[in-house]
């Protein structure tokens, strides 16, 4: 059973990135997934969830604002981030994390997968 986040990488101030959250020995699509962020001494951030019925809970209006979009396929059982208007402050390894709703405990997380924006 892993939960592995993917598609991070180096990118300019105003760039793009879609992040990708994948499961392995269960199937995504019966747990809600939340995506989060720990920037180098901070603690971790909490940025959106999508439950399995694709309701979506954000948590990080003030910080990312309309920049960051959560969605899911069903035909490739993957959760994705999409990144839009990247700034150096979004800088942080992000996680994606799997469980029975957004507002419980969540049972399963990804090793995470750096994102650096460079000013």
């Amino acid at each position: 059973v892993q939960l592995q986040a993917s598609g991070g990488g180096l990118v300019r101030t105003g760039g793009s990135l879609r992040l990708s959250c994948a499961a392995s020995g269960f199937i995504l699509g019966y747990y809600a997934v939340g995506w989060f962020r720990q920037a180098p001494g901070k603690e971790r951030e909490p940025l959106s969830c999508i439950d399995l019925h694709g309701f979506i809970t954000s948590n990080a209006e003030d910080s990312v604002g309309g920049r960051f979009t959560v969605f899911r396929t069903i035909s490739n059982d993957t959760v994705f981030l999409e990144m839009i208007g990247l700034k150096p402050e979004d800088t942080a390894v992000y996680y994606c994390a799997a469980g029975g709703g957004c507002l419980s405990d969540f049972e399963y997380w990804g090793q995470g997968t750096l994102v650096t924006v460079s000013s």
